[in-house]
Formats: C-alpha cells, sequence, structure tokens
C-alpha cells in the first residue's frame, strides 16, 4: 500500500532543539501504532548538544527539578495554521529522570498512564485541524502555559503555549505527531515533514534542508 503524500510543517519552535524518536529512523517512530503516534517526532530544545544546564548526584541517581533542562518554558509555536479543535490543561509537570534508576521506576507506570486518558499520556496539549486536512498534536505543553482556544483560529508561528514536562514525559520537550481525526484514540497517524530548517552536525558546516524530516539526534533549527 502506497504511503500517503506528507503533511507538511514548520518547526514548532525557535532555536536549536535535537530530534528523538524521529519516523526517518523507525516506523512507528515510538515502537507503537497506538495513539496515532505511528510517524510522531520528539524535539528536546538544547544549548549545544547539552539539553540541561547542570549535573549532579541527581542526574545519575533521582529526578531533577525541570527548571535546570533548556527548553522548560520556550515558546511551542503553531507548525501551520489552522483551527483549534481541542485543548486540554492542568496536569502538573513532573520532575524529570535521566537516570537509569529513575527511568527503570517510571517505565513501571507506563500500563497505568495508558490507562489514564488523553491527560495521562499527552499531558498538556492543542489539536489542531489543518485547512488542508489532518490534525495536529503538540504536547506535553507546561501547565497553565496554553493560550489558544477551542474554535481559535490561528496562523502559523502563532505562540500556543510553552515547553514543559506534562503527561507521559521524562524531561522537557515537545511531542509533534499528525493524524486522520481529532481523537488520538481512535485516530490513524500520519506521515509528515517539515520545511526550510538547518542541520547543525556535530561536525561540518550547517546544511539547509528545503522540506524533510530530521533524522535521530540531529540538531535542527528554523530558517
Amino acid at each position: 500500500m502506497a504511503t500517503a503524500d506528507p503533511i507538511v510543517l514548520a518547526l514548532p519552535f525557535r532555536g536549536t532543539w535535537i530530534v528523538q524518536n524521529s519516523p526517518a529512523r523507525r516506523v512507528p517512530s515510538h515502537g507503537t501504532h497506538l495513539f496515532a503516534t505511528t510517524y510522531a517526532i520528539d524535539f528536546v530544545a538544547v544549548r549545544g548538544r547539552r539539553t540541561a544546564t547542570r549535573r549532579d548526584w541527581r542526574t545519575l541517581l533521582s529526578t531533577e527539578p525541570v527548571d535546570r533542562f533548556v527548553g522548560y518554558g520556550l515558546p511551542v509555536l503553531a507548525p501551520g495554521s489552522g483551527r483549534v479543535v481541542a485543548v486540554h490543561d492542568g496536569e502538573p509537570d513532573h520532575d524529570a529522570r535521566r537516570s537509569q534508576v529513575a527511568l527503570v521506576s517510571y517505565a513501571l507506570t507506563q500500563a497505568a498512564r495508558a490507562r489514564g486518558g488523553a491527560g495521562a499520556l499527552a499531558g498538556n496539549h492543542v489539536i489542531l485541524e489543518l485547512p488542508g486536512g489532518g490534525f495536529v498534536v503538540l504536547a506535553h505543553l507546561r501547565q497553565g502555559s496554553i493560550q489558544v482556544a477551542p474554535d481559535e483560529t490561528v496562523g502559523a508561528g502563532q505562540p500556543l503555549g510553552t515547553c514543559g514536562n506534562s503527561g507521559n514525559s521524562t524531561q522537557p520537550h515537545v511531542h509533534l505527531q499528525a493524524m486522520d481525526s481529532a481523537d488520538p484514540f481512535t485516530a490513524r497517524g500520519l506521515p509528515l515533514a517539515f520545511r526550510d530548517y538547518r542541520i547543525r552536525p556535530r561536525h561540518g558546516r550547517p546544511v539547509d534542508v528545503p522540506q524533510g524530516v530530521p533524522g535521530e539526534a540531529e540538531v535542527v533549527e528554523p530558517l
């Protein structure tokens, strides 16, 4: 069966972010087709290639305050024009987890979060309906930061909220996915691509990309 043409979006942020769970690496990108995550992609803000401003004993053995992470509180922007069809806010921002000890204990609660509904999984989130068809979810936003309401029309680049660590998230990041209906519990994931971005490799010159899907661990920024 042929793959549908991708939904082409702008990167939903300013500055430099590293890619995780890229559909350019594998499909389904998050290891499952459930909740329309087939082609989902995650972005974690970086300074250089560091996602946080410090490392200490908590990094190795415990949880960490979210405000030490570069992305926490950065604006999350509409990746295209569209209509807001759903907003969910009020979920707390969890402590972050980089240590194996904290990650193992977190993994043991995954099933409970899957049963907890959209808030437990996506945390605070916004769903946009695009004029050309398809829906986009931007998830794990900071509690109390969402600036739009259902039925509001937004333009590309308009602030929607800020980056947080709500829902099924181990450190502040932006989760983005495209799907064929507004309900992630019944929708199918749709392929996506991004326009006009720059890759900053660890070595060598930056590469400008007119349209593509960022690869795993690539550091990208909008042009």
